[in-house]
């Protein structure tokens, strides 16, 4: 797509009156509405706001590029203005601007335009261009100007798939910001076009709206000699582990490239350590599934925390503190149960989960049919299990969805993320859940249900033990994911007793350092020692990320180490009987098992010591140089 497509005559202002931010935007706002390319002019005015609330869209070298995706968007569209005497923008380089480019995109636009927007931020970047668009007098001229510099389809795509396969100072980057549309490649362009005049090879990968571009190999990582993360959004940094990494703001990457790029050559800075272990394959199919996953685990356990603590805390007054029949019954602990139970926070705990996963896959437009899919899954008896396939089924529906729909004219654009989408994904979704999956998945889910209640003895200890040690193999990634996702599944169920031993175990670890640190002082440097109360506070809290630091800079001796306490606490804790009825929350709602409590203490005290001295004594004692660096330090 040519950007001309997207600038036209009816949507450039040429001088602008304006002499403020606000009224900049109010000015290229309308023409953009008069221009017929918007559904909701004060949505999308609340959009652009909503976005330089974020930071600037004043990149500097006088552009101005705001921006904002939203449903307010009839049409994509780029509306221009120019400000000869400048106006003061808030500009990340602190002088006014006087070229604006509003960029106006629909939530569901299609791949065609965000390319044409990326190339308008690399147009940007050179400088005579800039000074012919200030002095332009025309429409026609703008247009002339912008459509001499707008490169053909092919040329578009990078110059290099891959970089240089013999180079010693090799740089990469990798660039984001909130929406993906703008600062994503105009901090793209400026770390390449640094890098060209200091005559330094990059690859610069771009996670924008469209997706990921030019991704970085496995390869090119292993003999890059820095990496650059400019980003305002999370993006994957694991596998960049053991590299010298700069991490900065997407704005520092379009403001002080050179700065950026003299870092990430500098051998002495420190190596990064990722906080997860996993990897990327090239082809990210082996993050793929967890990654959406994870995306539908993370969003639901707010309302999973939020709403099994106060369900929990309304048994305070009685285990049918909230039935009105009851002799126990409080009208308290009835509005605590209600707020957090099924009509309320735990009530949207699978169709968040849904949701998410499917929004993870299809971006926006999968939210409504996933989480749809997941109350279909909550009314259909099928749990937690039917709200993971509800997730997948309506994200990939949608995915196939942006597929069919991808021919269909430009002036159709705005009635797929507003009509087609929702209708038909939330239709098909919800259909194929209540007639396919729902019978089998509530199958399953009700054998869930019934194996969990019927173990005893052996059985529940051994679950405990798998459990509990899964919760430190890695401490936070895929198996501890996997574990408390079963115990959250199991909560569903009306079952405590895996979120315990998941608990417990996610627990024993930081404790089981801080502990090694006191009964092994001199085994640790008094840079280690100092984290021992943190470590305490976590692993009470449960917040098993805390012995992550330990477990990266000696693998082979402290996950077994915490792997085998964890396991031993898990195993105990069901021994005992403990049932702790919250997902989350660690010493502060384990007094919510009445019965129970003080043995869940023991269980944590033992694993606790275990853990410590396995690891305590298989610790080789401190270096020479380790030593004489602490006595300078004392």
């Amino acid at each position: 797509m040519r950007i001309t497509e997207l600038l036209t005559q009816s949507t450039i202002a040429m001088d602008l009156n304006a002499s403020t931010k606000n009224t900049v935007i109010d000015e290229l706002v309308e023409t953009l509405w008069q221009a017929g390319k918007l559904n909701d002019k004060e949505a999308y005015r609340e959009a652009i706001h909503a976005r330089e609330a974020q930071s600037t869209t004043g990149i500097g070298e006088g552009i101005a590029i705001p921006h904002a995706k939203t449903d307010a968007v009839k049409v994509p569209a780029i509306a221009f203005g120019k400000s000869k005497p400048g106006v003061d923008y808030e500009s990340l380089d602190g002088t006014p601007a006087h070229l604006f480019f509003m960029i106006a995109a629909p939530a569901g636009g299609a791949q065609t335009h965000l390319d044409a927007l990326a190339k308008l931020s690399g147009i940007l970047m050179n400088e005579e261009v800039r000074a012919q668009l200030l002095n332009a007098t025309s429409k026609e001229e703008v247009l002339a100007i912008i459509d001499q510099n707008d490169e053909s389809e092919a040329e578009v795509e990078e110059v290099a798939a891959s970089a240089p396969a013999a180079d010693d100072n090799l740089i990469l980057a990798v660039t984001a910001c909130p929406t993906g549309i703008a600062h994503t490649y105009m901090a793209a362009d400026s770390l390449k076009n640094k890098a060209a005049k200091m005559g330094i090879p990059i690859k610069v990968e771009t996670n924008g709206s469209g997706g990921v571009k030019n991704k970085l190999t496995d390869d090119e990582i292993r003999r890059a000699k820095g990496i650059i993360v400019a980003a305002d959004v999370n993006v994957d940094t694991a596998r960049f582990d053991g590299k010298n990494v700069v991490m900065v703001p997407v704005a520092d990457g379009i403001k002080r490239p050179e700065e950026l790029i003299n870092m990430a050559q500098d051998d002495s800075r420190p190596k990064f350590v990722a906080t997860s272990k996993a990897r990327t394959t090239e082809s990210g199919e082996k993050k793929g599934f967890y990654k959406h996953l994870m995306s539908g685990v993370s969003n639901m356990l707010p309302f999973v925390i939020a709403g099994g603590i106060l369900i929990a805390l309304s048994f305070f007054w009685g285990i049918h503190s909230a039935d009105p029949k009851s002799e126990e019954y409080n009208a308290f602990a009835a509005a605590l149960n209600t707020i957090g139970g099924g009509n309320g926070a735990f009530g949207l705990m699978i169709p968040i989960l849904a949701g998410f996963i499917a929004y993870s896959i299809a971006d926006r437009p999968g939210l409504a049919p996933g989480m749809v899919g997941g109350l279909m899954a909550v009314h259909g008896g099928s749990g937690f299990l039917g709200g993971l396939v509800a997730g997948f089924l309506a994200g990939y529906l949608v995915r196939g969805l942006k597929a069919l729909f991808s021919g269909l004219p430009q002036a159709l654009e705005g009635i797929k993320p507003t009509l087609l989408y929702p209708v038909l994904g939330v239709g098909l979704t919800g259909l194929i859940m209540f007639y396919l999956v729902n019978p089998p998945a509530k199958w399953l889910n009700d054998l869930l249900t019934t194996t969990l209640n019927d173990m005893s003895g052996t059985n529940i200890i051994l679950l405990g033990l798998v459990l509990g040690g899964m919760m430190a193999i890695d401490m936070g990634g895929p198996f501890n994911k996997a574990a408390y996702a079963f115990g959250i599944a199991a909560i569903d169920a009306g079952n405590y007793a895996p979120i315990t031993a998941a608990m417990i175990g996610g627990m024993v670890p930081p404790l089981a350092i801080a502990l090694a640190m006191i009964i092994f002082r001199r085994k640790f440097t008094k840079v280690q020692r100092g984290s021992t109360v943190s470590n305490a506070v976590m692993g009470a809290s449960f917040i098993t990320e805390g012995a992550i630091p330990f477990a990266a800079a000696d693998p082979l001796r402290v996950i077994p180490s915490m792997i085998a306490g964890s396991a031993t606490a898990g195993a105990l804790a069901m021994a005992f009987g403990c049932r702790v009825p919250a997902p989350h929350g660690g010493m502060f709602v384990i007094w919510l098992d009445k019965a129970h409590w003080p043995m869940f203490l023991l269980a944590l005290l033992i694993g606790t010591v275990v853990s410590a001295l396995i690891y305590g004594f298989i610790k080789p004692k401190l270096t020479e140089e380790e030593l004489q660096a602490e006595m300078a330090m004392e």
